[in-house]
């Protein structure tokens, strides 16, 4: 159990802790103007996806019962979630504050990385077959 813990939660853990700390770093924008905002965003939607990926891994290794449907509904619930804490946590960041737009861009990463998943079993699949 403490390894299953360690292997499939952990790294989980470990890129909220990352996400964590870049929403502590205050003032964070780049003398990049309209690139500074676009790298930002697609930065946001790779974290979520990636975010996606390790809590539906987790939660697929502790509830082998549960459909994949449902882990990954429940994945896609935990990345909102922690969206809308992250957005909260920023609103005590000097010079960052919650926002709306980030939540939904969250959202999309976790989208994306929820589609990638299911291409890749997808690939898995006519793999298998073939």
């Amino acid at each position: 159990m403490a390894k299953k813990i360690l292997v499939y939660w952990l790294p989980l853990l470990l890129w909220c802790s990352v996400i964590f700390f870049l929403s502590s770093i205050p003032h964070l924008k780049t003398n990049l103007g309209l690139w500074d905002l676009l790298l930002r965003k697609i930065a946001h939607m790779t974290e979520y996806a990636v975010l996606f990926l390790l809590s539906r891994r987790a939660l697929a290794a502790t509830f082998p019962l549960w459909q994949a449907r449902t882990i990954c509904l429940a994945a896609i619930a935990f990345s909102v979630l922690y969206a809308m804490s992250d957005e909260f946590h920023q609103s005590f960041v000097p010079g960052r504050g919650p926002s709306l737009i980030d939540v939904d861009i969250d959202t999309v990463g976790a989208l994306f990385g929820y589609l990638g998943y299911r291409l890749a079993a997808a690939g898995r699949q006519d793999v298998q077959n073939a």
